[in-house]
């Protein structure tokens, strides 16, 4: 069944920088839907930090409270839906629901987030964006002076090193297997007391997802309260990748200082466009994507 009204925009994603988007969009008045499951990536972290009025509070409690500002605006809708086909050009777009459903929009934006690979490690997915953690400045100060490790090898694992010192000088680099250190690095490492160290990580043990220490290939425990990793992601959807839109050599989809992808119409913000992955960030990005996408929807004169 197809929706006979043209939106003005639909936004597939309504995580907080979608949430963000459709803000800027329904102070506009322009006629928006969000499409969203309801499953943030960030759904069982603890607390959201580093950002202004919220530190300290859950991801759910920011999300509820933007959601339930966001719809005060009438022109605004929610549906609990997945997206599953997005079609046609600008100010003619239709996008299809897994229920069936399809609507149309002179607009499109994506803020569909990443999907992150877990490395088959047990305990990693189980605590990951709680003691397994991806970035310092939303985690670190938490886990500050902490016995910390660092999942990663070669330049950037020194790279992280540098990082994390001013969070903790406790650290230990697990490379996972054969290092590529350079060896140069190491001996800078180990006069800072930073082990190395090279035994397959079997198992992440933790308390509800707090981490109490990992056992290492051979048997050999290692106590850390934080360890920092970066899996390999993916795109979560797929759609704009299907409507021509390009990606970064990161796997990012390309977005210009406007928010705006290489497809004329569709925009894009938040965790997919860029490795920054902090609420304020992704609030930021959808702000200004909403109040760019409704600026080029103005009437000449």
């Amino acid at each position: 069944m197809e929706d006979q009204e043209v939106l003005d925009a639909v936004i597939v994603g309504g995580s907080y920088a979608g949430l963000a988007a459709a803000m800027s969009l329904g102070r506009a008045r322009r006629n928006v839907l969000i499409l969203d499951s309801g499953l943030p990536c960030n759904r069982q972290t603890p607390h959201s930090h580093n950002f202004l009025t919220q530190d300290g509070s859950t991801p759910a409690a920011i999300a509820a409270q933007a959601l339930a500002q966001v719809l005060a605006y009438p022109t605004v809708q929610l549906r609990r839906e997945v997206a599953v086909a997005a079609t046609g050009a600008d100010n003619d777009f239709r996008v299809t629901t897994a229920s069936g459903a399809t609507v149309r929009a002179r607009k499109l934006l994506f803020a569909t987030g990443v999907h992150d690979q877990m490395p088959a490690i047990p305990g990693f997915a189980e605590s990951w964006g709680i003691s397994v953690i991806h970035c310092p400045y939303c985690h670190g100060y938490e886990y500050r002076d902490q016995p910390t490790g660092i999942l990663l090898n070669g330049d950037m694992a020194v790279e992280q090193v540098r990082l994390l010192l001013n969070w903790t000088p406790t650290l230990t680099v697990f490379t996972n297997g054969p290092s590529t250190i350079q060896p140069e690095h190491r001996q800078r490492l180990s006069e800072r007391g930073i082990a190395v160290e090279e035994a397959p990580i079997e198992q992440i043990v933790h308390q509800s997802g707090y981490l109490t220490h990992v056992v290492l290939a051979g048997g050999r425990q290692v106590a850390l309260r934080a360890l920092y990793a970066r899996p390999a992601f993916t795109q979560h959807c797929l759609l704009p990748q299907e409507l021509g839109c390009t990606l970064t050599e990161q796997g990012h989809l390309a977005v210009d200082t406007l928010q705006k992808t290489n497809v004329p119409g569709v925009y894009a913000a938040g965790d997919a466009t860029t490795p920054m992955r902090t609420v304020s960030v992704a609030v930021a990005a959808g702000t200004l994507a909403g109040a760019m996408l409704s600026r080029e929807m103005l009437d000449t004169l």
